[in-house]
């Protein structure tokens, strides 16, 4: 499993029925995409569950590299670099993935928290504390799904979990979701991915 997020940040005053609008127009487009685990369509705006900013900050749990990379440089990416600009696009390996104790609900908001590695842990111990968390927070009431991954040229951590209801029981950045392409999620290995 390979995890990629870009986030566009808007102005202050931008029109987020704008980014609605184009979700609601376009996102079926990835609704079949093959390699393609989940897209999470999700914006933040600013002055809602505490966002600072507007932005459109989708999320993907790839299944095949292939997929990912059939996205980028030959599928629907080049639409949202001809309106935003390119973006930076993040890119993590794996570490767990568990269907949430609300697996099959539609999803109402979705929360991300970044967690750094610290120099001179085992690194073992703290992957395995990651899966663990995602297999802990995947069991709470509400959740459709959670997920670790790791970027390890910043030793940086994601914790990314789906809720059924607006009052999630995570910590991190607070999104809503627009629209979910699921065509392969039920193909993602559940579990620690080594």
């Amino acid at each position: 499993m390979h995890a990629m997020q870009y986030a566009m940040t808007l102005p202050a005053d931008y029109d987020m029925g704008v980014v609605r609008a184009r979700v609601s127009r376009l996102g079926h487009t990835l609704d079949d995409w093959e390699g393609l685990g989940l897209k999470a369509y999700l914006i933040r705006e600013r002055g809602v569950d505490g966002s600072p900013v507007n932005q459109y900050a989708p999320f993907y749990l790839w299944r095949t590299v292939e997929g990912m990379n059939r996205f980028l440089w030959g599928g629907p990416f080049q639409g949202p670099v001809d309106d935003f600009g390119r973006p930076v696009v993040r890119q993590w390996t794996g570490l767990a993935y568990e269907e949430g104790a609300a697996a099959g609900s539609p999803a109402v908001v979705a929360v991300l928290r970044t967690q750094s590695v610290p120099d001179g842990v085992v690194l073992s111990e703290v992957m395995a504390d990651a899966a663990d968390a995602a297999a802990r927070t995947a069991a709470e009431d509400g959740a459709v799904l959670a997920a670790a991954v790791v970027d390890s040229s910043r030793w940086e951590i994601v914790h990314f979990s789906l809720w059924s209801h607006p009052e999630p029981k995570a910590e991190g950045e607070v999104f809503q979701v627009l629209h979910l392409s699921a065509p392969e999620l039920g193909r993602l290995p559940r579990g620690r991915q080594w």
